[in-house]
């Protein structure tokens, strides 16, 4: 499966933003799917991640509350819902992908990944 992120930009602290991380290939439905962030001087990072069917969702503490990961399996298409962004969540945001079924936080459990994304959020 190949993967393509988008929606980073600009925004302004409090505001909102929605990546969406789309698959080509068939069997999407197959992929559990998660977002991951890379901060300036920091490692790469978990931020959430969705089970293939969409019922079981799973968020770094640091996002709980204000990020919502869903999926449209019919569009391919995996979304992040980010809300109340604020300068620490600037960074470079990457989806993964991978073929197991269970919830995955590691960057270590994917073997598919998107381009990044950037996100700078201004103060």
């Amino acid at each position: 499966v190949q993967l393509q992120a988008s929606g980073g930009g600009l925004v302004q602290a409090g505001g909102s933003l929605t990546l969406s991380c789309a698959a080509s290939g068939r069997s999407f439905s197959t992929y559990a799917v998660g977002w991951f962030r890379l901060a300036p001087g920091k490692e790469r990072e978990f931020v959430a991640t969705i089970s293939r069917g969409g019922t079981i969702t799973d968020y770094a503490d640091s996002v709980k509350g204000r990020f919502t990961i869903v999926r449209d399996n019919a569009k391919n298409t995996v979304y992040l819902h980010m809300l109340s962004l604020n300068p620490e969540d600037t960074a470079v945001y990457y989806c993964a992908a991978d073929r197991r079924s269970a919830i995955l936080t590691s960057e270590d459990d994917y073997d598919y990944w998107g381009q990044g994304t950037q996100v700078t959020v201004s103060s």
